[in-house]
């Protein structure tokens, strides 16, 4: 993270460079408590690794650290 922003992070045995403005999620997309809008917040950024390929992601933080909830081809 670069001033709160992704910047590159470590997935699947691999590095990924972010190759864009990342988006934030809000709670609306990932709430924890429907109705209340109290939830999860995450990002949405494409990244690319050192062999060119590219993938969209959506992580969010947890306990343990940042997750990927769903990557996109």
């Amino acid at each position: 993270m670069d001033d709160d922003i992704p910047t590159r992070m470590f997935y699947a045995g691999r590095r990924w460079q972010v190759t864009d403005m990342p988006t934030r999620i809000r709670d609306s997309v990932w709430a924890t408590e429907p109705g209340t809008g109290r939830g999860f917040y995450g990002w949405r950024f494409q990244a690319t690794d050192e062999t060119g390929e590219s993938f969209v992601f959506d992580v969010y933080p947890g306990a343990e650290g940042w997750h990927v909830h769903h990557c996109y081809a």
